[in-house]
């Protein structure tokens, strides 16, 4: 009944009668939302809905989503709507037949990926704090990318772990390896890129025509390698996604000694919102990195 509720909402919202309103069907949509496909008699939509303290986080994917619009490079769902009432929060989508993509299309997202990292601001963050998953990510400017790495990403996600004492066995080795990290990245200075921020192989597919398209974004300005990073982390993603990649914007030297510093975030963030799976795996990747930095 919330559900018949908030969507009869949502609907009101975008000023769709119920008369108008054909078929509405339950569907896949990540991890923390309900998710549904509305038919209309105009168009056909994808509405997620969560509860109702989550409008920023929805508030957040739409921001985020129309600054990579307007990037003209890799496709993204067009935002209608967002908004919330007592019951729920929503975010109102275009609705796009997926498929999975095959190797035309991850060419063609390694290279709109690489062209949309061109896209840059001055400082690295970005102009609100946002969410990656249902954390909290903090975005506060900042014109030292060590910094804003230390600060705003491992040392967030240790504030979260530490409220966990189930979670607690990987704050020895998280607190000995922000300890080194001027030594880790202090001679890294990229340029901030607008990031998608979340690019894991779920959050990519093919449009009816083949066509790339990236949804569910945790944009910021940032290091354009974390994005790459990431696409390796849950399964990886094509060889010809990652030579177009090169093709239009080779990685500098030392990318891979940084990729799991940059994983690292994400498997905590992943430790903190799914619990034990990836604790032990945080831990591995961390003595990892630390004992890669013993030995230089």
């Amino acid at each position: 009944m919330v559900v018949l509720l908030s969507l009869s909402s949502v609907m009101a919202a975008l000023g769709v009668s119920q008369c108008e309103v054909r078929q509405a069907t339950s569907v896949s949509g990540g991890d923390c939302s309900e998710s549904y496909r509305i038919e209309t008699s105009e168009r056909t939509l994808f509405v997620k809905l969560n509860r109702p303290d989550l409008k920023p986080m929805f508030e957040a994917e739409a921001q985020a989503l129309r600054a990579i619009e307007s990037t003209h490079t890799v496709r993204v769902p067009r935002v209608y709507l967002t908004g919330g009432d007592h019951a729920a929060s929503w975010i109102v989508l275009e609705w796009l037949n997926l498929t999975p993509g095959g190797e035309w299309a991850s060419a063609q997202l390694g290279g709109e990926l690489a062209r949309m990292h061109r896209h840059r601001s001055e400082l690295f963050g970005w102009h609100a704090d946002n969410f990656i998953g249902l954390s909290h990510q903090p975005n506060a400017a900042t014109s030292s990318w060590l910094e804003f790495f230390t600060d705003q990403r491992l040392r967030a996600q240790r504030k979260l772990i530490a409220r966990r004492p189930a979670l607690c066995a990987m704050l020895e080795p998280l607190d000995r390896l922000i300890t080194q990290m001027p030594a880790l990245l202090g001679d890294h200075h990229p340029e901030p890129s607008l990031l998608h921020g979340d690019l894991w192989s779920g959050n990519w597919a093919a449009v009816d025509d083949g066509v790339a398209i990236i949804y569910d974004p945790a944009s910021y300005y940032g290091d354009r390698e974390t994005d790459l990073a990431m696409t390796r982390l849950f399964g990886g993603f094509s060889p010809s996604f990652y030579a177009a990649y090169e093709i239009e914007w080779p990685l500098p030297v030392g990318y891979q000694a940084r990729e799991p510093i940059y994983q690292l975030y994400h498997l905590l963030n992943h430790a903190n919102l799914f619990g034990d799976g990836y604790v032990q795996q945080a831990i591995r990747m961390m003595l990892k990195i630390l004992n890669g930095d013993e030995r230089r």
